[in-house]
């Protein structure tokens, strides 16, 4: 009887940052297509994580996405990345309406010693996936949002990281008591992250 073993992919440092900071590029897309902050006629369709994602034909937009994802990748190459958030805010008033938090655990080691680690690349997919999916459902656990918005990104990195003119220091943008929806995690083995998204609480009747 042949015995069968699971075939682990050699993940290296930079292969984890690439991965990861795709998935922020392709996350960005379709949180800003599925939450309506652009129309539905700024994106096209393309096949990725065995899926069908939408990624904005709108040049400023992708020009600042591209740009976003080759910094990200800068810094977890360097193990300096803790925590990306993507700020979905009232275009009218800039109140914070929605906050997409990704938080990132590196493998010290890994970064420290230059060693690998092994894992699958369809396995590393497949969690990819299952985020995606939660991404575009999130109409039916996010409240519709009503009003014209606009977006932003916050990056947290270690203080001892070179930032570039492009960035500038920024409150956090927080929510006061939000409700929050945890999301399905992702691992490459040398990168690890969570995904959470909280949102502006209208609901503050009680039903009692």
């Amino acid at each position: 009887m042949a015995s069968r073993t699971a075939s682990k992919d050699i993940i290296t440092l930079r292969g984890s940052a690439a991965i990861v900071s795709e998935y922020f590029g392709y996350a960005a897309n379709s949180i800003l297509y599925n939450r309506g902050v652009y129309p539905e006629e700024n994106f096209k369709k393309v096949k990725k994580y065995g899926l069908t994602m939408l990624l904005t034909e709108d040049e400023g937009v992708k020009t600042f996405i591209s740009n976003l994802t080759a910094q990200l990748a800068e810094w977890l190459e360097a193990g300096k990345l803790q925590r990306v958030v993507l700020v979905i805010m009232s275009k009218a008033s800039g109140e914070v309406l929605e906050r997409w938090n990704f938080s990132i655990e590196t493998d010290s080691e890994v970064v420290e010693k230059g060693v690998s680690r092994e894992k699958s690349d369809k396995e590393i997919m497949r969690e990819i996936q299952a985020i995606m999916r939660q991404i575009a459902s999130s109409i039916t656990y996010l409240p519709c949002l009503e009003e014209p918005c606009v977006f932003d990104v916050l990056a947290y990195t270690n203080t001892d990281v070179a930032v570039p003119f492009t960035w500038i220091e920024s409150d956090p943008k927080l929510i006061a008591n939000p409700q929050m929806v945890k999301l399905h995690s992702f691992d490459t083995k040398i990168h690890k992250v969570d995904t959470l998204v909280s949102y502006k609480n209208d609901d503050e009747w009680d039903e009692s």
